[in-house]
């Protein structure tokens, strides 16, 4: 899907899905070879959750912590949970 399609599915902007993928909130999307935004169905499932968390209240850091523990592995799995609990009694 291309940017557009995303940004008119999730209702969001294209400039905040770039930002999203600048600071961290999304990973890396692919690039055709003209290097425009190729958005599968693994990266439509970050931008669900990032948008979903943000909605939620959650902030922008720990989005960005939550995907960077995501991407090393299950070995982060309670890590994961920690930070998921600690901003439930924020929230």
């Amino acid at each position: 899907m291309t940017i557009k399609e995303v940004s008119d599915k999730f209702d969001i902007s294209q400039d905040t899905l770039r930002y999203y993928e600048r600071v961290g909130m999304i990973p890396p999307v692919n690039r055709t070879s003209g290097g425009i935004r190729d958005y599968q169905e693994n990266d439509l499932a970050w931008v669900e959750l990032a948008v979903c968390m943000r909605s939620a209240g959650l902030p922008v850091e720990t989005i960005i912590e939550y995907v960077r523990l995501t991407q090393e592995g299950n070995s982060t799995f309670s890590a994961r949970l920690r930070l998921l609990e600690n901003q439930k009694e924020v929230l």
